[in-house]
């Protein structure tokens, strides 16, 4: 019998309303104390966002041969790091963006107090999310998280963005900086998957570890196009920004064609990765091709 064609979009869409439901259940109801962050908290992380580092759990906890419901609780600690990253991104001290996922940013719905307490509150629930599972899984997957999230990081690479603004960096320092602010999160996501497994093969973390690297970067490079020649509605945030702000990009670094043609490379090199895999791969393969095939 002839196995059953892969259809990206449909894999991706149940995996994107599973973990939209799994998030549901973890975030606290807005009726529960106190009412007005747990809302503001289910407001910065429901109904919104593609579930890009969620997939990538997904995926990656496939290949290790394991069950989606056994990487709920990685793909849902994922996005809610990435939930807080936007909220705290958004405020006026650190990007002052007034929209995200084509609504008013959590601080402009609500406060600014609010906000910066929703980022923290969604940070401390991640770590639960994925405490509460088997254990020796648990401590690798904190351990991923935590060095994901910190000065060597996420927050590490947004202090240098912050350092950088009105100066142009070379290629390398642009590279380093998003691979903490943007890199270390795929690069967890996909490894928090892995983790889920009883047993996983060093050979495919390692390969995951190289998969996610080159997917961060071409998911960088895509949104340093976007940014350059997309319209605020098509963004779902303000377009433009980079250049107002004088930030480095790889468009300002390299040229338009020149940032095509490298997500292109990165693209071609990571299903070079993948090459030894069967069917189990085909949606990291998708995930692949949705990141460095986002219209641009």
């Amino acid at each position: 019998m002839t196995p059953p064609v892969f259809v990206f979009d449909h894999w991706a869409t149940l995996h994107q309303q599973r973990v939209e439901q799994v998030l549901s259940r973890a975030l606290p109801g807005d009726d529960t104390l106190p009412e007005r962050l747990h809302e503001a908290m289910r407001y910065a992380v429901l109904g919104g966002g593609k579930r890009v580092r969620a997939l990538l759990s997904y995926a990656a906890a496939e290949l290790a041969g394991a069950t989606p419901l056994a990487a709920d609780a990685a793909a849902a600690a994922v996005e809610l790091i990435h939930a807080f990253s936007l909220v705290h991104d958004d405020m006026p001290c650190m990007d002052d963006d007034d929209l995200r996922r084509g609504k008013p940013s959590c601080h402009k719905h609500y406060d600014d107090a609010t906000a910066l307490l929703v980022g923290d509150a969604l940070q401390s629930l991640a770590f639960e999310s994925i405490a509460n599972t088997n254990a020796a899984q648990a401590l690798k997957q904190v351990q991923v998280l935590a060095k994901a999230t910190g000065s060597r990081g996420m927050c590490g690479g947004q202090s240098i963005d912050l350092q950088s603004t009105g100066k142009r960096l070379s290629r390398d320092a642009l590279e380093t900086m998003h691979q903490y602010k943007t890199g270390a999160l795929i690069e967890a996501a996909a490894l928090l998957g892995a983790y889920t497994a009883d047993q996983t093969d060093k050979q495919l973390i390692t390969t995951l570890t190289q998969y996610s690297q080159h997917m961060g970067l071409a998911f960088q490079v895509v949104d340093d196009i976007l940014d350059a020649t997309a319209d605020t509605q098509t963004l779902g945030k303000t377009a433009g920004k980079d250049a107002l702000q004088e930030k480095s990009t790889y468009v300002s670094l390299l040229g338009l064609e020149e940032a095509k043609a490298l997500v292109n490379t990165l693209y071609a090199q990571t299903l070079q990765l993948l090459a030894g895999f069967g069917p189990q791969a085909d949606p990291l393969r998708g995930i692949a091709k949705f990141i460095c095939e986002r219209p641009f």
